[in-house]
């Protein structure tokens, strides 16, 4: 089942996983109106759009993606990054900007043509440390770049490079995260030719990775006046998350144990002391996976984490705020259990009575403040404007830099302080000045169980109410995620096109509780498609969809789901599967998801009446009559491209219209913007095929 490994907050199954996970304008009482229009290179109010038009699709390339905000330790300045296309060579390129806390200046820091990505502020203001793998080669290092002027610093060369850092509290050490090769013949060997690939664990292949063979990644310590390097953690385990203790002298991360057979997924907290040699404490010690990124309480006394469940429902977790003792003197505490929400990024206040975290919330994605003592939660930025990222300072404990979207904007950087909402970058505003975006809605409907199921519905701007559209079900993956009153480029591309857009968080989408979430467990294919077509009949019931040009469609989970459903019923007239599968079958030992498989399915061997009914579409294929396109990635682990090779076949044979694409040197998600484009085109292109036939000829 394919939902990325915990990594990222707020994950996103797709061709490029969105236009970041979404993007908004504040709306509602009590916010500020959005500035004037300023180009993000000047400042200067853009001139207004005499005539707003449609999104078109190379508008795709010229939305700007904005990430990763910082907040300088003074709270005076916020450091982001800003993706955008270079359509010359086809890539993505990313750089560093920084806009001030009162809006009134911005200024770019970077500007090569390889990304720049993950700055972080050092204690004092002075220096902004990036990573970048300008210049080298194989893997990122760390940069330092002075802010009292000058070029930019490579002071790290560490063989495979760098994924994380952290600043100490002194701003002369830094903790990095880079991945180590234990076998140390290995290690040495010649890069300009191929060797074999050995493998001996249970988990060994990832998307993007590969195969895994003897590296893991470690925490290295480095001293920035002498650029030495030393070893911290050490062993065939994987660490990360590193976050320094308020005094210096220790770090805490996450380490995560290999899976072997019948373990699933297990990681948990440690702490250990800033210097080499020394012996990492085990501060949790529950079954499944203890997450973070963990965040260190003001006085050093606590550390607050997020701790999941029986590694069995790897898929379904949803992660609740803990904090345990710093010296494991006891055992973990769940703080949000009563929420009943995912919880993710925590972050201690400054008064170490309270965490800041974020959590997703029946189509919104909320900023929260979680009292430790009862989990009381405070919301701080809710409604339907979307907060996927958030930054503060110990020194400036009023302010929080966010990135926040609403229904008809691209994410941007937007100051917090006190009940105070301001936009501060303006990336993406002279493009949205000549867009005419469609309205978002929420549509409510019953399934035939009477499970209640909550929707989104994206329509063309200025389409009379009642008006039946012809309606593709954009179908999210995950499971775990859910559709949300954010900006989303499909939606937007489709209702240009005159399609409304239904996206339907279907059971096993968070945001509803844990109880919705599991509600699929070892049951896939089933109570997912009932959600789907219950909201197929309200949506005609509302008088939105017609009921005789409907498509469905979805990338991961959601090209699964599409496989499930045309395999149910026959009501669409066109579907794209982009990464699906239907023989799920097939998957085992062919995927990144052995251990799962094993603990929720059962081995095939031992469950095979289970598996052969998970594998319904590829078995009753002769069912579909629904023309299909299937796509996906060469180089994909997480769902590989045999999943979508199988159902082609399968139709192909049944003689169904059908047709393959597949994308070379792509994996789970398409990187490439041509690829990402062209995907776009192509489902356009054939739902058009089949719900927009041409007028009959005279």
């Amino acid at each position: 089942m394919p939902i990325p490994r915990p990594r990222p907050a707020f994950r996103a199954a797709g061709p490029a996983a969105r236009v970041l996970p979404a993007a908004l304008v504040l709306l509602g009482g009590g916010q500020a109106a959005v500035p004037a229009v300023a180009t993000a290179q000047s400042g200067v109010p853009a001139p207004a759009a005499a005539v707003r038009r449609p999104i078109r699709l190379d508008d795709l390339s010229r939305l700007r993606t904005v990430g990763d905000p910082q907040l300088s330790p003074d709270g005076a300045w916020v450091a982001y990054t800003v993706s955008v296309v270079d359509t010359a060579r086809d890539k993505a390129n990313s750089d560093i900007w920084m806009t001030s806390w009162d809006g009134a200046q911005t200024v770019r820091v970077t500007y090569t043509g390889e990304s720049e990505t993950t700055p972080r502020w050092s204690p004092d203001g002075r220096w902004l440390a990036f990573l970048s793998g300008r210049d080298e080669g194989k893997g990122a290092q760390v940069w330092l770049l002075d802010r009292r002027g000058g070029e930019a610093q490579r002071v790290t060369m560490i063989r495979d490079g760098v994924s994380d850092l952290a600043w100490a509290p002194d701003g002369k050490r830094l903790v990095l995260v880079a991945g180590i090769n234990l076998d140390t013949v290995a290690a040495k060997r010649d890069t300009s030719k191929a060797w074999p690939i050995v493998i001996d664990r249970y988990h060994f292949k990832e998307d993007i990775d590969g195969y895994l063979e003897t590296t893991h990644d470690h925490l290295l310590l480095f001293d920035v006046d002498t650029r030495r390097v030393d070893t911290l953690t050490t062993g065939a385990v994987d660490d990360g998350d590193p976050r320094w203790s308020p005094d210096g002298t220790r770090i805490a991360f996450v380490r995560h144990v290999p899976p072997e057979p019948g373990t699933g997924e297990e990681s948990d907290i440690h702490v250990v002391d800033a210097k080499p040699a020394a012996r990492p404490v085990q501060l949790t010690t529950t079954r499944g996976p203890d997450t973070g990124p963990p965040s260190w309480s003001p006085d050093g006394q606590w550390v607050a984490f997020l701790r999941t469940d029986d590694p069995k429902y790897y898929a379904y977790q949803q992660e609740k705020l803990a904090v345990v003792r710093s010296d494991a003197s006891a055992p973990a505490r769940v703080v949000s259990a009563a929420l009943d929400r995912a919880v993710y990024n925590p972050e201690f206040a400054p008064d170490g009575q309270s965490v800041y975290a974020m959590i997703p919330d029946d189509r919104q994605a909320a900023l929260v403040r979680i009292r430790v003592a009862d989990g009381h939660a405070d919301r701080l930025v809710d409604g339907r404007r979307l907060v996927y990222d958030f930054s503060t300072a110990t020194s400036a404990p009023a302010r929080v830099a966010m990135l926040l979207a609403t229904p008809d904007r691209p994410a941007e950087i937007w100051a917090l302080a006190g009940d105070t909402v301001r936009q501060l970058s303006h990336q993406n505003d002279a493009l949205m000045t000549e867009l005419v975006t469609a309205p978002v809605e929420g549509l409510t409907s019953r399934s035939a169980d009477g499970t209640e199921v909550h929707s989104i519905v994206v329509r063309p701007a200025g389409v009379a109410p009642g008006t039946r559209l012809p309606t593709i079900f954009f179908i999210h993956g995950g499971p775990k995620g859910q559709n949300d009153y954010g900006f989303t480029f499909e939606h937007q591309f489709f209702a240009a096109h005159g399609y409304a857009v239904v996206s339907v968080n279907y059971r096993g989408s968070e945001g509803r509780g844990l109880a919705y979430q599991r509600a699929i467990f070892a049951d896939w294919g089933h109570k997912e498609v009932l959600d789907i077509l219950g909201a197929v009949d309200e949506a005609v019931k509302e008088g939105i969809a017609d009921p005789d040009r409907l498509a469905i469609g979805g990338w991961s989970y959601g090209g699964i789901l599409t496989d499930y459903t045309i395999a149910t019923t026959t009501r669409f007239k066109a579907a794209v599967s982009g990464a699906g599968s239907g023989l799920q079958l097939s998957m085992f030992g062919v995927d990144e998801y052995a251990e799962q498989y094993e603990l929720e399915l059962g081995a095939p061997w031992k469950n095979p009446d289970l598996w052969k009914k998970l594998s319904y579409p590829y078995f009753d294929s002769p069912k579909i009559v629904t023309p299909t396109l299937f796509l996906g990635g060469s180089s994909d682990f997480n769902v590989p491209i045999v999943g979508g090779e199988q159902m082609y076949q399968a139709l192909r044979l049944n003689g169904v219209p059908t047709q393959l694409v597949i994308y070379p040197n792509q994996f789970h998600s398409l990187t490439v913007p041509s690829f990402r484009a062209d995907y776009r085109r192509r489902f356009l292109a054939w739902v058009d095929r089949y719900l927009k036939p041409p007028p009959p000829k005279p």
